[in-house]
C-alpha cells in the first residue's frame, strides 16, 4: 500500500445529485423541486425561523424581564485564591496584572475580591471592588486593600 492507491472504503462516499442535466439523468424537468410554488423558483431561500407562514416561535413567546445597561459584571475572586497564589509565587503584592498572568481573569475583566476562605499572610491587594468582609480580613493582617 502506498499513496498512489489509497481510496475510501467501498460505499462510504456518494456522488452528488446532478440536477437538470437532461432526460437521461432522471432528474430533469422540475429537477426534484416539484411543481410551481415559491420553493420551486430560483433564488428562493427560507428565512431563519420560518415555519411555513405559521407565527414563528420567537414571535409567539412573550418578551419579559429587563436588562440594565449600566450593570457592571465583576469576576469574583476569593481570599483563599489570593492566599494560594501568593504562597505559590512567593509574593505579597497582588494587582490586576498578577491575576492576568496567573490566568484567573482576562484582560478586560473587572475584579471583585470576596471574603470566602482564610488569609494568614499580609497582602497588598489592588482590585476594582472589595466586599466588606474581604476588606476587613485583609486590613486585620495589616495588609492594604486598594481600589483601582
Amino acid at each position: 500500500m502506498d499513496l498512489s492507491n489509497l481510496k475510501p472504503a467501498k460505499g462510504s462516499t456518494k456522488s452528488k445529485k446532478r440536477l437538470g442535466r437532461g432526460q437521461g439523468s432522471g432528474r430533469s424537468g422540475t429537477s426534484t423541486r416539484g411543481h410551481k410554488g415559491q420553493q420551486s423558483r430560483s433564488g428562493y431561500s427560507r428565512k431563519k425561523g420560518f415555519e411555513g407562514g405559521q407565527m414563528p416561535l420567537q414571535r409567539r413567546v412573550p418578551k419579559f424581564g429587563f436588562t440594565n445597561i449600566n450593570r457592571k459584571e465583576y469576576k469574583a475572586i476569593n481570599i483563599s485564591t489570593l492566599e494560594e497564589l501568593a504562597s505559590k509565587k512567593n509574593i505579597s503584592d497582588i494587582d490586576i496584572s498578577t491575576l492576568i498572568d496567573a490566568g484567573l481573569i482576562s484582560r478586560n475583566s473587572l475584579v471583585k475580591i470576596l471574603g470566602n476562605g482564610n488569609l494568614t499572610m499580609k497582602l497588598n491587594v489592588k482590585a476594582h471592588a472589595f466586599s466588606k468582609k474581604a476588606k476587613e480580613v485583609i486590613e486585620s493582617l495589616e495588609g492594604n486593600a486598594e481600589i483601582v
